[in-house]
């Protein structure tokens, strides 16, 4: 951890410097993953070897994911992961508009009382975070075994004008996305008979808006 650590940490933006998320990573990579709460980084470490032209920035402020994920790495000589070790909403104001291509939330804490639904990740304001710095047609993927907590999450989706979700038919939503990589935390969900949900949303074209001056929200009216 001490080693390797201050070679992928991105630093704590200070200021109103923005983070120039794409020099943090070696030249050629394609575009920017983001992963927020990586617990252990099997998902994340993953990703990362089946998709080496691609930059992944992980965010996680417990000490223990991030010396898991770091092991993960050093293992398997891993070069396109960057770790944001802090609190993701100091890091959000300082990425760049539009910089992120793709978004995973897996499996975040559900905070269950509602006097505590205003630290879920998928409140309102940090949905906003997450469209100013997705691209255009972007995705954010979300998943949840806490069903109470994904339907909440998913009726603010849809309440927000920037986001559009993509299924169509029930199996869109119950079962894993292609190519999807099982986490520890996931596993131990269905031993106890906790079945996820699986929610992708588009980031709608920034150019695209309805008369009343709102980004399009209807899937048939994307500018693609």
């Amino acid at each position: 951890m001490e080693r390797l650590l201050p070679k992928l940490k991105i630093a704590d933006p200070d200021g109103h410097d923005l983070v120039e998320i794409k020099s943090q990573f070696p030249a050629g990579k394609r575009s920017i993953w983001m992963e927020i709460g990586f617990g252990t980084g099997e998902h994340l470490a993953g990703l990362a070897t089946r998709h080496p032209d691609v930059g992944f920035l992980g965010c996680e402020p417990f000490v223990n994911g991030v010396a898991a994920l770091l092991s993960k790495v050093d293992a398997a000589a891993l070069h396109n992961i960057r770790v944001f070790d802090d609190d993701v909403r100091l890091l959000l104001p300082r990425l760049p508009e539009a910089s992120i291509e793709r978004l995973f939330i897996l499996f975040a804490d559900p905070w269950h009382k509602v006097r505590h639904h205003r630290r879920r990740i998928t409140v309102s304001k940090n949905l906003d975070a997450f469209a100013r710095v997705l691209s255009d047609n972007g995705t954010v993927i979300f998943a949840s075994d806490q069903h109470d907590f994904a339907a909440w999450s998913l009726a603010n989706f849809l309440d927000h004008p920037a986001y559009t979700w993509t299924a169509r038919c029930r199996a869109d939503w119950t079962e894993e996305p292609k190519g999807w990589i099982t986490t520890r935390y996931q596993r131990k969900a269905r031993e106890v008979g906790l079945d996820p949900v699986f929610l992708t949303f588009r980031r709608c074209m920034r150019s695209c808006v309805t008369r009343g001056g709102k980004v399009l929200n209807s899937p048939s009216d994307q500018c693609i």
